[in-house]
């Protein structure tokens, strides 16, 4: 095995023997299994260079986070690293997709079919991770029935059938605003687990559902306070290392 790129220092490496991943059913916080995707996502890229193992202090590095960091959010989840070795990059992947839910297909439906549904719905990084567009739907008459790649836009009225038939839990919603709340609830009494809500309005919904939010013009003013509060070309932060934890808070 190629140990060329480890750290040479010892306290780098991971001590304790491995143990398989946790069974603990705590949900871990946002911005931990926001780096879990940075770091999945960087032992890929290690893969493809053709690396089979690799340190904290390494994986670490590359994504300006710190080596601490890094065995503290994989520890959240179990122990994954060998004494003397650090990660096997194989197994850490297969870990990490697992923990992260990407190791299975998860067919999306995708409701409101406006500039920005569009735009989802050409993205082809979904499949990448696990993630397929198997239903779309929307309220305008004009877009019920045309055809996107062999998708055909269904009316919101035939949600219950079509997410049932396809067995969708996970849902891209895209509509306005004024809309969203209502489109919300009746993705809810489908089945609906999860909801990716682009609409620039919280959501209420039950405790058994989840909703992540994103506002780009909520994104975009976090940036424009960023620049706004630049320096000479150094972050207020102080720090680049702060880059990845920033956007993940």
């Amino acid at each position: 095995m190629d140990f060329a790129f480890l750290d040479p220092g010892a306290s780098d490496l991971v001590r304790e023997p491995r143990r398989e991943p946790s069974s603990d059913n705590r949900l871990a916080p946002k911005a931990v299994v926001g780096r879990v995707s940075l770091y999945l996502r960087q032992l890929e890229a290690f893969q493809r260079q053709g690396k089979t193992t690799v340190s904290s202090s390494l994986l670490g590095e590359a994504l300006a986070i710190n080596n601490a960091q890094v065995r503290k959010d994989l520890a959240f989840f179990g122990q994954f690293g060998y004494p003397g070795i650090g990660y096997r990059i194989e197994e850490l992947i297969a870990a990490l997709r697992h923990i992260l839910g990407i190791d299975r297909d998860w067919p999306l439906a995708m409701v409101g079919l406006g500039n920005l549904g569009r735009a989802l719905l050409k993205y082809r990084g979904f499949r990448s991770r696990g993630f397929h567009i198997a239903a779309l739907f929307d309220n305008d008459p004009a877009k019920i029935g045309e055809d996107h790649d062999g998708l055909i836009v269904e009316p919101i009225e035939a949600m219950p059938r079509v997410v049932a038939a396809r067995h969708v839990s996970l849902a891209i919603l895209s509509v306005p605003a004024e809309a969203a709340q209502r489109v919300a609830d009746q993705m809810v009494a489908c089945g609906i687990l999860g909801i990716l809500n682009f609409a620039p309005v919280p959501l209420s919904v039950p405790p058994a559902v989840n909703v992540v939010a994103v506002d780009l013009s909520v994104q975009l003013e976090h940036l424009a306070y960023k620049v706004q509060n630049t320096q000479g070309g150094i972050s207020f932060a102080g720090s680049t290392l702060r880059s990845h934890r920033d956007s993940l808070e």
